[in-house]
């Protein structure tokens, strides 16, 4: 894995963490990109990481890097069988890290590969998260398809190992 990295997972975090990741997660700057835009409340923030403990599927993980919490990733809709996975990330929004985006992109990239051993990586972005969209692209996404989610465009994108 990548230096000075530490994922926690999220059925490991203490309360004082899942109480960090759910201001995050309200955050007016990350709900907005996300298909669920309202306020999560803490009873449902805590029964959906109590869930995890019983899901194959699904893996999250909070990131921390040279000690501070920096982000959170997770991967969804984990396939064993076709070898694929969607994931998604977001930064701590209360703290303006150059280039943290990068870093939880190569953080991702790096586990679904080299951990899960998955074959295709797979992502959804709202069309008008440009700053994200480019991101992926540098990191050799590929659009895939588009639909839309909550009357918003979304761009459907993946990463094939061998084009990595």
């Amino acid at each position: 894995m990548l230096n000075n990295i530490e994922l926690i997972n999220f059925t490991k975090m203490t309360l004082d963490e899942k109480k960090m990741v759910l201001s995050w997660r309200n955050h007016s700057e990350i709900k907005k990109w996300m298909y669920n835009s309202n306020d999560i409340l803490l009873e449902s923030h805590l029964e959906y990481i109590e869930s995890l403990n019983n899901s194959l599927d699904k893996l999250y993980f909070l990131v921390k890097k040279d000690s501070n919490y920096i982000g959170v990733i997770d991967f969804t809709s984990i396939d064993r069988d076709k070898k694929s996975s969607e994931f998604g990330l977001y930064a701590n929004a209360s703290t303006q890290i150059p280039g943290v985006g990068r870093v939880l992109e190569n953080i991702c990239i790096d586990y679904a590969f080299n951990i899960l051993k998955i074959k295709t990586l797979k992502l959804e972005v709202f069309s008008d998260n440009i700053q994200v969209r480019n991101l992926h692209k540098k990191f050799h996404f590929q659009e895939t398809q588009k639909k839309i989610v909550n009357n918003k465009e979304v761009i459907c994108m993946e990463l094939k190992n061998e084009d990595r």
